[in-house]
């Protein structure tokens, strides 16, 4: 899920942040340190592991961020369509 939601991302030419799921952060944090190794600039991947009540809401209500993505429940994808 993580490769397939972020290249098309990076392909495009933007950086990623992204926000895994808050008992499984370990992934997405080799992925970054992998992609660094690989010759992908510092600051292109960001990850940001942490509570979706606290972390996802504060990137879904960020005024710099222009799409999002969204992997969840149906009644969490219906908040975030609200903001």
């Amino acid at each position: 899920m993580l490769a397939w939601k972020s290249a098309a991302c990076l392909a495009a030419g933007n950086t990623l942040v992204l926000k895994p799921a808050q008992v499984t952060p370990l992934t997405a944090l080799k992925f970054a340190e992998i992609s660094v190794k690989a010759g992908i600039p510092k600051g292109v991947i960001n990850i940001l592991p942490g509570s979706g009540g606290m972390v996802g809401q504060r990137l879904s209500d960020h005024p710099d961020i222009r799409k999002l993505g969204f992997t969840g429940s149906t009644p969490i994808g219906k908040q975030i369509m609200k903001r």
